[in-house]
This record gives structure tokens, sequence and C-alpha cells, in this order.
């Protein structure tokens, strides 16, 4: 199991010798922790519990952002059929090709890849993408590690450096170097088969980007050619403040134009 796993059961007295692991190769998953916690606990009494250290440190600056910025959200549905048919075979998972579409698309469009100064009425537009990817760790909490440099990598290796923090994050090894310095940042909540998210910018930065889950749909073209698409929606949170929302739609139409029509298997 998980060391955030494991801590739960400590905390709550449960013996995972006891515990049915219900997870890949039998690991014990916090559902199944949370299933023996349920069974011992009386019914009809309310359990009391206390935020975790890292439950408080993400309450804290979620918090802080949605006082501090005005969000403002937009979103449309990109057709993954030229993503799923590049990556079919590969091992892959949607998150690093939409990765790469949103990288290329900040190159095009810079004032999304900034944060705000100290002094909260300028913007430092940066050169280089240092890219946060939000992981959750076992629901107890979330961090956002940071893909480096991520302008500089080709699809695979960027597909590699994301799988290597999100690891990293979830054995609890990253350094404060690892969770600093992001310029934009991407969640995954369409892992469990969100419709449509609305992610809270990760302050300083001005632009959060979330993948939603990718279900088949009957679609019409312009001509009413009816056909079934694997569409997923983008949703993009940008602070008002730094651009309005003629920019950030461009951002990410942009965004979903690299991601329906790039020849994905000549990057791979």
């Amino acid at each position: 199991m998980s060391p955030a796993v494991r801590n739960l059961a400590r905390e709550h007295g449960i013996d995972t010798a006891t515990v049915v692991g219900r997870g890949q190769d039998g690991r014990i998953t916090r559902a199944d922790v949370s299933g023996a916690i349920a069974g011992s606990t009386p019914r009809g009494r309310d359990e009391i519990v206390p935020f975790s250290t890292i439950r408080r440190r993400t309450a804290t600056a979620l918090l802080a952002s949605k006082r501090t910025v005005p969000h403002a959200l937009e979103v449309v549905a990109a057709d993954y059929a030229a993503v799923d048919g590049a990556r079919r075979g590969t091992g892959l998972t949607a998150l690093p090709f939409v990765a790469r579409a949103v990288i290329d698309a900040l190159r095009e469009f810079p004032l999304m890849n900034a944060t705000t100064g100290e002094d909260d009425v300028s913007l430092v537009v940066h050169r280089a993408v240092h890219l946060g990817i939000a992981v959750d760790l076992d629901f107890q909490g979330l961090v956002v590690p940071v893909v480096r440099d991520a302008d500089g990598l080709r699809l695979r290796a960027l597909a590699a450096a994301i799988r290597d923090v999100a690891a990293r994050a979830r054995a609890r090894k990253l350094g404060p170097d690892d969770l600093s310095g992001g310029t934009f940042t991407i969640t995954n909540p369409g892992a469990s088969g969100t419709w449509i998210s609305f992610p809270v910018i990760n302050r300083p930065q001005v632009g959060i980007l979330a993948t939603d889950g990718v279900s088949k749909q009957v679609v019409a073209d312009d001509e009413d050619r009816i056909r079934v698409a694997a569409l997923g929606h983008l949703s993009c949170a940008f602070d008002h403040r730094a651009v309005d929302g003629a920019y950030a739609g461009a951002f990410l139409g942009r965004v979903r134009e690299i991601v329906e029509t790039r020849r994905w298997d000549r990057e791979l």
C-alpha cells in the first residue's frame, strides 16, 4: 500500500492484516481502508476528521487563489481521434499529447505562460515553459510538481517526465525545487470520467487547464454528415486581470486545433 494509505489506517487504528486489498495485485487502496474505517465506526455517530498537514496546505493555497484572483472559465470540446490513433499500442495516455499541445500553444500566446508580479499589477512573461502537473495523493491532498523546460521535450520524453514527477510525488520524494517555479499547470480529473471542470489557478500563474473525460458521442459536421467522435472537454481557468476572454479563448482554441489536427504519429 502507499504511505498515505498506511498512515490513514494507522490514524484510525485499522489492522491492515485484516483488510482485503482490491487494488491491482492485491494492493490495499484508500477505498479498502475507508471501508474498514466505516465498518468500525458505530452507526449513527458522526466522525470528526481533522485536516491533514497537506490538506491544510492545499486549502490555504486554494483559498488565497480564490480570494485574490478573478477566475474566469472557458471550455471547448476536442476530438481525440488523432490522439487515440497515434497512441494505440504505445502505452501512453492522452495527457502528454494534450501537454504537448498546450506547450506549443503557449509559444503563440505567451501571456498565458506568465505569472503575476509581486505588486500584483504586472505580468512576468516567461520564455521557457515550466509545466506544473497536478498529482492526487491517494485522495489525501494535491501537489503540483513541475516539469522544467517542458518546451524542449519531444512527446515521448515529455510523457516520461510527467510519469517521473507523478511517481516521485506519490512516493513523497519531491524536494522544494520540484514544487516551485511553474509557469502553467495542467490537471487531469478526466481520469475519473469528469464532464466539465473548473480548476483553481495555481498562483502566481495566470492559467490552468483541466482535461476531462473522453467519451464516444454522435456529432454532425458542417455538411450535416453524422459520425461518432471521441470527444473530451478542455477547461481553461484564467486570471481575468492578466488576459481577457478573447485571448484566453484563442489560446484554448489553438490547443484544441493542435490536439485534433497534428500528425501525432510523426512525434512518435
